[in-house]
Protein backbone atom coordinates (compact mmCIF):
# COMPACT_ATOMS: atom_id res chain seq x y z
CA UNK A 1 0.00 0.00 0.00
CA UNK A 2 1.29 3.14 -0.55
CA UNK A 3 0.10 6.90 -0.41
CA UNK A 4 1.12 9.57 -3.14
CA UNK A 5 0.15 12.94 -2.76
CA UNK A 6 -2.02 14.89 -5.03
CA UNK A 7 -1.89 18.19 -6.34
CA UNK A 8 -4.58 20.46 -8.21
CA UNK A 9 -3.93 21.94 -12.22
CA UNK A 10 -1.98 24.75 -10.44
CA UNK A 11 -0.29 22.58 -8.90
CA UNK A 12 -1.12 23.33 -4.69
CA UNK A 13 -1.77 20.47 -2.68
CA UNK A 14 -5.40 18.82 -3.10
CA UNK A 15 -5.16 15.27 -1.36
CA UNK A 16 -3.74 11.64 -2.00
CA UNK A 17 -4.51 9.02 -3.80
CA UNK A 18 -3.82 5.13 -2.02
CA UNK A 19 -2.44 2.21 -4.29
CA UNK A 20 -2.49 -1.14 -3.40
CA UNK A 21 0.77 -1.30 -5.38
CA UNK A 22 3.66 -1.14 -3.64
CA UNK A 23 6.15 2.00 -4.34
CA UNK A 24 8.63 1.07 -1.31
CA UNK A 25 12.20 1.52 -1.97
CA UNK A 26 12.66 -2.77 -1.82
CA UNK A 27 10.69 -2.59 -5.45
CA UNK A 28 13.26 -0.86 -6.67
CA UNK A 29 14.87 -3.32 -9.43
CA UNK A 30 17.48 -1.36 -11.07
CA UNK A 31 18.58 -4.50 -13.53
CA UNK A 32 14.72 -4.70 -14.67
CA UNK A 33 15.22 -0.53 -15.50
CA UNK A 34 19.16 -1.28 -17.52
CA UNK A 35 17.17 -3.78 -19.06
CA UNK A 36 14.28 -1.85 -20.43
CA UNK A 37 16.33 0.99 -21.17
CA UNK A 38 18.99 -1.38 -23.02
CA UNK A 39 16.04 -2.79 -25.06
CA UNK A 40 14.90 0.48 -26.12
CA UNK A 41 18.04 2.02 -27.46
CA UNK A 42 18.53 -0.81 -29.07
CA UNK A 43 15.00 -0.80 -30.77
CA UNK A 44 16.10 2.69 -32.37
CA UNK A 45 18.99 1.63 -34.05
CA UNK A 46 18.14 1.62 -38.17
CA UNK A 47 20.29 -1.45 -38.24
CA UNK A 48 20.78 -0.05 -42.41
CA UNK A 49 24.86 -0.24 -42.36
CA UNK A 50 25.19 -2.31 -45.68
CA UNK A 51 28.65 -3.37 -47.65
CA UNK A 52 29.04 -5.67 -50.94
CA UNK A 53 30.29 -9.00 -51.02
CA UNK A 54 32.19 -10.51 -54.17
CA UNK A 55 29.26 -11.69 -55.37
CA UNK A 56 27.08 -8.03 -55.10
CA UNK A 57 30.39 -5.74 -56.50
CA UNK A 58 29.48 -4.69 -60.47
CA UNK A 59 32.22 -6.42 -62.53
CA UNK A 60 35.16 -9.27 -62.23
CA UNK A 61 33.57 -12.24 -64.55
CA UNK A 62 36.48 -11.58 -67.09
CA UNK A 63 39.70 -13.86 -65.57
CA UNK A 64 41.98 -10.80 -64.72
CA UNK A 65 44.93 -11.99 -66.13
CA UNK A 66 46.45 -15.52 -67.60
CA UNK A 67 47.18 -18.20 -65.02
CA UNK A 68 50.54 -18.47 -65.91
CA UNK A 69 53.80 -16.79 -66.95
CA UNK A 70 53.01 -13.34 -65.33
CA UNK A 71 54.91 -13.85 -62.36
CA UNK A 72 51.99 -13.05 -60.18
CA UNK A 73 49.58 -15.05 -57.81
CA UNK A 74 46.82 -16.51 -59.84
CA UNK A 75 43.60 -15.01 -59.48
CA UNK A 76 40.19 -15.44 -61.30
CA UNK A 77 38.31 -12.26 -60.63
CA UNK A 78 38.89 -8.78 -60.10
CA UNK A 79 36.14 -8.38 -57.66
CA UNK A 80 37.91 -10.64 -54.90
CA UNK A 81 38.52 -9.36 -51.52
CA UNK A 82 42.03 -9.15 -52.02
CA UNK A 83 42.28 -6.82 -54.98
CA UNK A 84 41.88 -3.22 -55.19
CA UNK A 85 37.84 -2.65 -55.67
CA UNK A 86 36.75 -6.20 -54.93
CA UNK A 87 33.83 -7.20 -52.35
CA UNK A 88 34.13 -6.72 -48.52
CA UNK A 89 34.64 -9.81 -46.17
CA UNK A 90 32.10 -9.75 -43.08
CA UNK A 91 31.16 -6.51 -43.57
CA UNK A 92 27.54 -5.22 -41.72
CA UNK A 93 24.55 -6.31 -43.33
CA UNK A 94 20.85 -4.82 -43.08
CA UNK A 95 20.04 -6.52 -39.60
CA UNK A 96 17.08 -5.94 -36.77
CA UNK A 97 18.66 -4.82 -32.97
CA UNK A 98 15.05 -5.33 -31.71
CA UNK A 99 15.40 -6.87 -28.15
CA UNK A 100 12.35 -8.73 -27.01
CA UNK A 101 11.08 -7.85 -23.06
CA UNK A 102 8.65 -9.67 -21.58
CA UNK A 103 5.71 -8.00 -19.86
CA UNK A 104 6.62 -9.33 -15.70
CA UNK A 105 10.02 -7.13 -16.89
CA UNK A 106 8.51 -3.85 -17.99
CA UNK A 107 6.09 -4.18 -15.76
CA UNK A 108 8.90 -4.24 -13.07
CA UNK A 109 10.69 -1.92 -14.55
CA UNK A 110 7.86 0.86 -14.85
CA UNK A 111 7.29 -0.03 -10.98
CA UNK A 112 10.93 0.46 -9.78
CA UNK A 113 10.56 4.25 -12.29
CA UNK A 114 7.69 4.96 -10.21
CA UNK A 115 9.47 4.08 -6.60
CA UNK A 116 12.76 5.74 -7.44
CA UNK A 117 10.90 8.85 -8.53
CA UNK A 118 8.60 8.56 -5.45
CA UNK A 119 11.05 8.17 -2.99
CA UNK A 120 13.08 10.96 -4.39
CA UNK A 121 10.74 13.03 -4.48
CA UNK A 122 10.56 13.52 -7.76
CA UNK A 123 6.45 12.51 -8.89
CA UNK A 124 4.08 14.74 -9.00
CA UNK A 125 0.63 13.30 -9.55
CA UNK A 126 -1.67 16.19 -11.36
CA UNK A 127 -5.75 15.98 -10.85
CA UNK A 128 -5.97 16.89 -14.43
CA UNK A 129 -4.06 19.41 -16.61
CA UNK A 130 -5.51 22.60 -17.24
CA UNK A 131 -3.72 23.80 -19.92
CA UNK A 132 -4.54 26.53 -22.65
CA UNK A 133 -1.67 24.45 -25.27
CA UNK A 134 0.65 27.60 -24.71
CA UNK A 135 4.38 26.55 -24.35
CA UNK A 136 5.01 30.27 -22.11
CA UNK A 137 2.39 29.11 -19.96
CA UNK A 138 3.17 25.69 -19.51
CA UNK A 139 7.07 26.35 -19.31
CA UNK A 140 6.15 29.09 -16.64
CA UNK A 141 4.39 26.65 -14.35
CA UNK A 142 6.82 23.89 -14.29
CA UNK A 143 10.06 26.40 -13.59
CA UNK A 144 8.07 27.87 -10.64
CA UNK A 145 7.30 24.45 -9.19
CA UNK A 146 10.64 23.86 -10.06
CA UNK A 147 9.86 20.68 -12.53
CA UNK A 148 12.38 21.06 -15.02
CA UNK A 149 13.75 19.04 -16.74
CA UNK A 150 10.42 17.03 -16.83
CA UNK A 151 8.70 14.60 -18.46
CA UNK A 152 4.60 15.06 -18.41
CA UNK A 153 2.65 12.34 -18.97
CA UNK A 154 -0.90 12.44 -19.99
CA UNK A 155 -4.23 10.14 -20.08
CA UNK A 156 -5.19 11.43 -23.46
CA UNK A 157 -3.56 11.68 -26.87
CA UNK A 158 -5.18 15.17 -28.02
CA UNK A 159 -4.08 16.96 -24.49
CA UNK A 160 -3.09 20.38 -24.33
CA UNK A 161 -0.67 19.78 -21.95
CA UNK A 162 1.50 17.43 -24.61
CA UNK A 163 1.53 20.66 -26.98
CA UNK A 164 2.17 23.15 -24.34
CA UNK A 165 5.04 21.09 -23.27
CA UNK A 166 6.27 19.89 -26.83
CA UNK A 167 8.31 22.73 -27.42
CA UNK A 168 9.98 23.05 -24.05
CA UNK A 169 13.62 22.33 -24.75
CA UNK A 170 14.22 20.21 -21.39
CA UNK A 171 10.78 18.81 -20.93
CA UNK A 172 8.91 16.26 -22.86
CA UNK A 173 5.14 15.66 -22.94
CA UNK A 174 3.70 11.69 -23.84
CA UNK A 175 0.30 9.91 -23.20
CA UNK A 176 0.18 6.71 -21.06
CA UNK A 177 -0.14 4.80 -23.80
CA UNK A 178 3.08 5.46 -25.14
CA UNK A 179 5.09 5.83 -21.81
CA UNK A 180 8.73 4.94 -21.93
CA UNK A 181 10.96 3.78 -18.97
CA UNK A 182 14.35 5.17 -20.47
CA UNK A 183 12.43 8.86 -20.82
CA UNK A 184 11.21 8.52 -17.39
CA UNK A 185 15.12 7.82 -16.47
CA UNK A 186 16.02 10.21 -19.08
CA UNK A 187 13.94 13.02 -17.10
CA UNK A 188 14.54 13.93 -13.36
CA UNK A 189 10.77 14.73 -12.84
CA UNK A 190 7.93 13.13 -13.27
CA UNK A 191 4.63 15.08 -14.18
CA UNK A 192 2.04 12.43 -14.57
CA UNK A 193 -2.07 13.01 -14.63
CA UNK A 194 -4.11 10.68 -12.05
CA UNK A 195 -6.22 9.06 -14.67
CA UNK A 196 -2.68 7.98 -16.61
CA UNK A 197 -0.41 6.80 -13.04
CA UNK A 198 -4.15 4.50 -12.51
CA UNK A 199 -3.63 3.13 -15.94
CA UNK A 200 -0.15 2.58 -15.08
CA UNK A 201 -0.83 1.14 -11.62
CA UNK A 202 -3.79 -1.54 -12.63
CA UNK A 203 -1.64 -2.48 -15.72
CA UNK A 204 0.68 -3.30 -12.53
CA UNK A 205 -1.97 -4.98 -11.16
Amino acid sequence: MAEITLVNSKFEKSGSLETKVSLDPETISAPAVHQVVKATLAGRRQGNACTKNRAKVRGGGAKPFKQKGTGRARQGSSRSPIMVGGGTVFGPTPRDFTQKVNKKMMNKAIQSILADKMQAGKLTVVESFDSNGKTKDMFKTLTEKNLLPGLVVTEQKDSKAILAARNIRNAKAMPVEGFSVYEAVKFENLIIEKAALEKLLNRLG
